[in-house]
C-alpha cells in the first residue's frame, strides 16, 4: 500500500510538473529575470550582433520617451495562445512605467510562427489594435516569410516607435542617474589614465605611454555612444489591447 501511495505520488508530481512547462515553457511567467533587458532571445534567431544594435535602440528611445519596447523571442508557446501569453508576460513583468503604462511588447514564437504585439493602457490611443494588425502584417511578416526575422524586427520597432512617439515624455529626471554613473565612471576612467601616462612618461616607456593614449581614445568614444544601458522595466500593466498574426 506504501508503495502504490509513493508511486501515485511521483506521477501526480510529474504530472504538475509536466504542465506547469507546457503553460510556461520558458518559464518567463514566473517574474521578471534576472537580467532585465529590452531583447530577450531565447530561441537563437538573431545573432549577438544584432540583438545588441536593437538593444541599443531601444534603450535609447526609452531614455527619451519612457515608453519601453520589449522584444521577446522563445521556441514554443507551449499549449498557449499567443495572446494570451503576450498579455501575461507583459504583466509578469511590468512592461512600461507603473504611472503611465507605456510599455509595448512584441513576442514572437518560433516553432508555431506566430506573433503579437500586446500594448500598455496608456499607448492604446496612440497603437490601437488597427495599427498593430497593420504593423504586423504589412511590416514585420513579409521580412518573416524572406526569413530574415532582424530585419523585420528592426523595422517593425521601428514602425511602433513612429506611432507612439510624442505620446509620452520621460518624467524629469527619467534615466539619468545611470548617466550619471556611466559619465562618473568615465571621468574615473581618465584619471587613473592621466595618472599611468605620467608614470610610463616618467620612466621613459614611449611606445606602451601610446598604445595606452590609443586605447582610452577607442575606450572613451565607444562608451559615449549609447543609451547607457537599460535599468529594469518600469512596473506597467496591460489591459490585452493589441493584435497578432502569423507568417
Amino acid at each position: 500500500m506504501k508503495k502504490i501511495f509513493s508511486i501515485s505520488l511521483l506521477l501526480f508530481v510529474t504530472a504538475v510538473a509536466f504542465s506547469q512547462n507546457k503553460s510556461d515553457p520558458e518559464g518567463f511567467l514566473k517574474g521578471r529575470p534576472a537580467k532585465e533587458q529590452l531583447v530577450t532571445d531565447s530561441s537563437g534567431i538573431l545573432t549577438e550582433d544584432q540583438i545588441q544594435a536593437l538593444e541599443y535602440k531601444l534603450d535609447a528611445f526609452n531614455d527619451s520617451t519612457s515608453t519601453q519596447i520589449a522584444v521577446v523571442i522563445i521556441p514554443t508557446l507551449g499549449e498557449n495562445e499567443i495572446a494570451d501569453y503576450g498579455v501575461k508576460l507583459f504583466r509578469a513583468w511590468g512592461v512600461g512605467t507603473k504611472e503611465h503604462n507605456n510599455g509595448v511588447l512584441l513576442l514572437i514564437a518560433k516553432d508555431e510562427r506566430k506573433l503579437n504585439i500586446t500594448t500598455g493602457y496608456g499607448v492604446e490611443g496612440a497603437l490601437p489594435d488597427i495599427t498593430c494588425k497593420e504593423i504586423i502584417d504589412e511590416v514585420i511578416v513579409p521580412k518573416f516569410k524572406d526569413n530574415d526575422f532582424y530585419r523585420g524586427i528592426d523595422d517593425g520597432t521601428d514602425a511602433i516607435m513612429q506611432a507612439v512617439k510624442g505620446e509620452y515624455t520621460a518624467p524629469e529626471g527619467y534615466g539619468e542617474s545611470k548617466h550619471h554613473y556611466s559619465l562618473f565612471l568615465r571621468i574615473l576612467f581618465w584619471i587613473i589614465g592621466i595618472i599611468v601616462l605620467l608614470i610610463l612618461m616618467k620612466t621613459g616607456l614611449l611606445w606602451p605611454l601610446l598604445n595606452i593614449a590609443t586605447s582610452i581614445v577607442f575606450s572613451s568614444g565607444g562608451s559615449s555612444s549609447g543609451g547607457g544601458g537599460f535599468s529594469g522595466f518600469g512596473g506597467g500593466s496591460s489591459g490585452g489591447g493589441g493584435a497578432s498574426g502569423s507568417w
